[in-house]
């Protein structure tokens, strides 16, 4: 009868089950079955298999069915046959199991206190959504092809008049590249100034790991420099013997100090007197809400401070999208750098990021995640002030985390661990300090996590 199976014996304890009646052509079905039965293992290498005249008999088939059956998978390196013998098994070793989909690295815990990711809840959808329609619909036939490895002109353009009014920077299209975040453009310039000889680079201690770690990856050594209570120790780099330190002067991580007025002059003396580099990282400068953010080092020293920022932390980390502001002695270096490894991000995001420029978009945004995190921000303190009030928070109101010091005598290893094992997850920092984010999460589970933090500690 059509669509019922025909169970046909092939050597011992074997069977192949062809479907008949329906859609799927039966020497594709003879084909899949047999690969599947060599991938699994029930075909093991060297298994002789019936002539081609010997199966079609079994299986109720044309010969020709089964000659092109064998010839697909003769082809494709699963079977080998040769003229006057008999065709085998190929040496091909068989999948003990079938592939998963791909999943998540980790299951989500409970609640994690994460300093490094914004609200994604609040990520303008329908705005930016507006934006890459716009894009799509108005983008010259030119901006889908390979075009300027520094990013499209209508971005880079837009990012001048952004930066220029909200960061005071001073930006030009012609030594701006467009990136794909912080760290893809780091690792670049490290890259890059390694092949120019630099061997050193300052990085703050305590500081962002990645820092450390992308540029040992790049080839530069990483030489800790002292941050205090008014930010880098910038007579620390002459001991250090570096040529490049990376800063971020506008919201130390994880302290949340930013650098002061005096440290800033003598950082930007200390690169002109010694012919030094200064990387800005600029991640959450415009997240400030007490007053309005210190400038960007870049606008007092264009030819002396690399100057790199994302949307991670202002609209999504997933946007991958970001900006260096170079030199204009490195900017071609750069450039070059950034071609060979085909970093630039797609047009079309490129274009969606102009427009949503250049309609106050991101303004928008930017003030109104300023109130939500301020209030996540001050629900955060009273929770400490109320669970564990002899713990000390320090930082400026700013970006989404905030620096807290235990008790005296706590241990930070403990309440990590503790506050693991009741489902909340926070960052430590050597000394006793955690760094609790507040910005992804809403007040009500702010609130219970600082809870179980003060439970930890009993």
């Amino acid at each position: 009868m059509p669509g019922q199976s025909e169970p046909v014996a092939l050597g011992p304890e074997l069977l192949l089950e062809l479907q008949r009646g329906t859609w799927v052509p039966l020497h594709e079905q003879l084909e899949v079955t047999l690969r599947d039965h060599v991938r699994s293992g029930r075909l093991i290498p060297g298994t002789r298999l019936p002539s081609s005249r010997a199966l079609a008999a079994q299986l109720g088939l044309s010969r020709g069915v089964v000659l092109e059956a064998y010839a697909q998978l003769t082809a494709e390196g699963y079977l080998v046959s040769s003229q006057g013998a008999q065709t085998r098994v190929a040496p091909v070793p068989a999948v003990e199991r079938p592939p998963l989909p791909a999943t998540t690295l980790e299951p989500p815990r409970a609640l994690r206190l994460d300093p490094f990711t914004p609200d994604l809840a609040a990520f303008p959808r329908q705005q930016w959504g507006r934006s890459v329609r716009a894009a799509i619909r108005e983008a010259p036939d030119a901006r889908l092809g390979y075009g300027d490895p520094r990013g499209t002109v209508e971005l880079r353009n837009q990012l001048m008049a952004y930066l220029g009014r909200v960061r005071g920077a001073l930006p030009e299209p012609e030594h701006t590249l467009v990136c794909g975040g912080f760290v893809q453009a780091f690792a670049g310039l490290c890259r890059t100034l390694r092949a120019r000889g630099v061997e050193r680079i300052g990085v703050e201690a305590p500081g962002w790991g990645r820092h450390r770690l992308t540029a040992e990856g790049s080839g530069l050594e990483p030489v800790p420099i002292p941050v205090d209570e008014h930010g880098l120790v910038v007579s620390a780099l002459a001991a250090g013997d570096c040529e490049v330190v990376v800063v971020t002067p506008a919201h130390h991580f994880p302290t949340g100090v930013v650098l002061g007025s005096e440290r800033r002059a003598e950082l930007l003396e200390w690169a002109e007197e010694e012919d030094g580099l200064i990387v800005e990282d600029d991640y959450d400068s415009e997240l400030r809400y007490d007053r309005g953010a210190v400038g960007a080092l870049q606008g007092l020293a264009p030819e002396r401070v690399c100057h790199i920022g994302s949307l991670s932390k202002r609209l999504a980390p997933g946007l991958g999208l970001g900006w260096t502001l170079a030199p204009s002695w490195l900017s071609g270096a750069l450039t070059y750098e950034q071609g060979v490894a085909a970093a630039s991000p797609p047009a079309i995001a490129q274009l969606a990021l102009a427009d949503f420029l250049a309609r106050g978009e991101l303004d928008r945004h930017l003030r109104r995640m300023r109130l939500r995190y301020r209030e996540r921000r001050q629900s955060l303190l009273q929770a400490l002030a109320r669970e564990i009030p002899s713990a000390r928070a320090s930082g400026v109101p700013a970006g989404l985390f905030t620096l807290v010091w235990l008790p005296e005598g706590a241990s930070q290893e403990a309440v990590l661990h503790a506050a693991a094992k009741r489902g909340v997850e926070v960052e430590g920092l050597g000394g006793g300090g955690l760094i609790l984010g507040f910005a992804s999460q809403p007040e009500p589970a702010i609130a219970r996590g600082v809870r179980v933090l003060a439970e930890a500690l009993l």
